[in-house]
């Protein structure tokens, strides 16, 4: 996508209607036949990996007997697909939360759609009890700042070496974490 790379290269405020036209190869007066604006075309960008995405990472999910196996499925695809569509993680992870109140809110709404897949067959209770009620919403979250902060950091298409942090970080609150570790080191 146009708009993601040129965003990957010069950032939300230095991308501009005729940069991300060039790199798509149209004129000003094609882009303005499709979007009313960047922020427009962005949105339109955003949605369309945010569901690209979701898609990859429900199915790497679903299917999946065991909680754990369906966990960390979805957490390797998820790693794997932003170190393959570097442009669509800076844009999700990035300058997403730099585009405005209105892409934060769609930012807020992906997380908290990748929720349930989390918290659906969690174990009730492991080492130290029961989980809290809102344990999947802050691991879902806290997977999305770390992610932010790698791809910000320039490591995006080396993401798939961290699925053993990401992965215990999401088990810990479940199973504990001697267990979480254990099943990481096996895998």
């Amino acid at each position: 996508m146009a708009i993601s790379d040129t965003l990957d290269e010069r950032g939300y405020d230095k991308t501009t209607v005729s940069s991300i036209g060039s790199r798509a190869h149209v004129s000003k007066s094609d882009f303005y036949r499709h979007f009313d604006s960047k922020d427009e075309c962005f949105l339109a960008a955003y949605d369309d990996a945010v569901e690209r995405l979701r898609e990859e990472v429900v199915a790497a999910c679903s299917g999946r007997g065991d909680w754990v196996d369906g966990v960390c499925a979805g957490i390797a695809t998820l790693l794997a697909w932003l170190a393959r569509e570097p442009g669509c993680a800076n844009l999700m992870l990035v300058e997403g939360l730099r585009a405005g109140p209105q892409v934060y809110d769609r930012f807020l709404m992906c997380v908290q759609g990748f929720v349930p897949y989390l918290r659906d067959g969690a174990p009730q209770g492991g080492a130290g009890g029961r989980a809290p009620a809102a344990t999947a919403e802050a691991v879902v979250g806290g997977v999305a700042s770390l992610l932010g902060r790698r791809v910000l950091a320039g490591e995006t298409e080396q993401l798939e070496r961290f699925f053993p942090d990401f992965a215990e970080f999401a088990l810990t609150p479940y199973l504990g974490a001697a267990e979480a570790r254990r099943i990481i080191s096996n895998r």
